[in-house]
């Protein structure tokens, strides 16, 4: 029998150029559909195995992302391991990360374990709040849960949970930027180098001095008015600003310098993750082949004005106690009135059930703002402040910054006007996607100008405590303008000691009332941050 010559023979490990070539067009598609399936973790050592495998994961990664998940479990171990379980199940490359826990959680041990699973480059932000919203991580079943406190014995026993929220977003460049307070140092000087810090950093990724959106959480302990006015100055309100303003919490930066701990000199007084434009990814631009990302901002207002407009008469400040005591007119009279003849008449107003209420001064200040040495303009912002009582002297109110001569008008908690105003939200989240389809039907009629259908990726809700349950009477009043408009679309929350929310929106927080008053400070509100992305023009 004959030789047969290796060109009539073909080893079954090395296929001929043919087959090859086959072979690795079937596998594209198989291997984009195998990296799909993978968890997070994997996802990301897979794009590290070749230039093939990393265009795949690149490929699968187009778009932002986000996911979140909740979980209730009495074992914080085991409930922090379910949600990173669940937000890292399918591919996802963490730009940033916030969490927020229940009181049995300890902070530091938590930051410790997402720093270790999602590497020291990760912006990550974790507070402790009063309550969670989102969709379980086992159940997928959404829930608004309040921590329910009580005492046995010498035990504290409450409800727990964490929220966890991973994204990615293509396009953006995301960091958590402190304010360190100095016990040496005015505060006022502080606030200056906190604002001067962010836009310094906007303007290093982006080019501009104005970011898109801040997620803030403001220390318990701290006067957070000072600073969300001097942030409401400074930036644009193309600038979104939510928040909780009365948090525990701790953060990392993706600076390590900015990693600053605390300590008898220093105190850490807020955080703001920060979300930027990539200067080098610029948005639209169809050579990285990155869309557009947006943020928009809506208000559920859940307080009413009560009462006549008044004019501070007399005012002192309790500096140490954060509390202010003050007597007032009516607008337009002389007579001065003590603090038990403002409530008497408040008590009037609402038929005596003032008792069943939370009470507030919403107070008009106009005021001088400048930051560094900006020349100072004038602003005008509504500040509220809870009512503490009031005798035959004074009416004792929380807070300072209230001066002679402010103008101001009483406000209570109303689910009557607190549920109309979830409703007008859902009806402005619908007017948003209709005006996103009707936007892509226009574009897709110009070929040259098409693109994807706008849609929102993700989003946040930040709650007043008081609100939920209890307070409407029904489960999830707070979350159904989202869950309604946007079903199957990642969101999470928090319930709040203090709501910060500034942005356009055709709802204000106060009806119109005060005119052009910024009032970025909110109480028995629900502030809504949407996320949506558009695919780049195609050519």
């Amino acid at each position: 029998m004959g030789k047969k010559s290796r060109s009539s023979t073909s080893s079954p490990s090395t296929p001929n150029p043919e087959e090859r070539k086959g072979f690795s067009l079937m596998n594209d598609d198989l291997l984009q559909n195998i990296l799909s399936r993978l968890p997070a973790t994997s996802f990301a050592s897979a794009a590290a195995v070749s230039k093939a495998w990393n265009a795949a994961c690149s490929r699968i990664l187009s778009r932002p992302k986000l996911s979140s998940a909740v979980s209730l479990n009495p074992s914080p171990l085991v409930a922090l391991q379910e949600v990173f379980d669940k937000v890292m199940s399918e591919p996802i490359r963490p730009h940033f990360a916030i969490a927020s826990v229940g009181p049995g959680f300890y902070l530091k041990n938590v930051l410790q374990f997402m720093v270790d699973k999602l590497g020291s480059r990760t912006p990550i932000i974790l507070s402790s709040v009063s309550g969670i919203i989102g969709r379980d991580a086992l159940t997928h079943e959404f829930r608004e849960v309040k921590w329910n406190y009580g005492h046995i014995g010498d035990e504290v026993s409450s409800n727990n949970g964490i929220v966890l929220t991973v994204g990615f977003v293509p396009g953006l460049k995301v960091d958590a930027i402190p304010l360190l307070g100095h016990n040496k140092a005015p505060q006022g000087s502080m606030i200056d180098d906190f604002v001067m810090d962010i836009k310094s950093y906007t303007s290093s990724v982006s080019g501009y001095t104005s970011p898109l959106a801040i997620i803030m959480i403001g220390d318990a302990d701290v006067d957070q008015k000072p600073i969300i006015e001097k942030l409401d100055y400074a930036m644009p309100m193309e600038t979104i600003i939510v928040g909780d303003e009365r948090g525990q919490f701790v953060y990392r930066s993706a600076d390590v310098p900015r990693n600053a701990s605390t300590s008898q000199k220093h105190s850490l007084d807020a955080v703001a993750l920060v979300f930027a434009r990539d200067r080098d990814k610029a948005h639209g631009n169809c050579s990285f082949g990155i869309g557009d990302i947006e943020f928009h901002f809506a208000l559920s207002n859940g307080v009413s004005a009560i009462g006549p407009r008044l004019k501070a008469v007399s005012v002192k400040v309790k500096a140490s106690e954060n509390v202010t005591w003050l007597t007032a007119r009516r607008e337009g009279q002389q007579e001065i009135l003590d603090g038990q003849s403002m409530l008497d008449d408040i008590d009037n107003e609402m038929e005596n059930h003032m008792e069943y209420v939370e009470l507030y001064i919403g107070v008009t200040r106009r005021r001088n703002c400048s930051v560094g040495s900006d020349k100072p303009r004038l602003m005008t912002t509504l500040t509220l402040h809870g009512v503490e009582g009031g005798d035959e002297e004074y009416l004792y109110v929380d807070g300072v910054g209230i001066r002679t001569g402010d103008c101001f008008q009483f406000y209570h908690s109303d689910p009557k006007t607190a549920l109309p105003s979830c409703r007008n939200v859902s009806s402005a989240l619908r007017s948003l996607k209709l005006d996103w389809d009707s936007k892509c039907c226009l574009s897709k009629r110009a070929v040259v100008n098409a693109i994807d259908k706008k849609e929102a990726f993700g989003g946040f809700i930040f709650s007043c405590l008081g609100r939920g349950e209890s307070f409407f009477g029904h489960l999830n009043v707070d979350s159904t303008p989202f869950l309604e408009n946007f079903p199957g679309v990642p969101v999470a929350g928090i319930f709040c000691g203090g709501e910060i929310g500034r942005g356009y929106t055709g709802l204000t927080a106060h009806g119109g009332k005060e005119g052009s008053a910024h009032c970025p400070l909110h109480v028995y509100s629900t502030v809504y941050l949407v996320m949506s992305y558009a695919s780049p023009a195609e050519h």
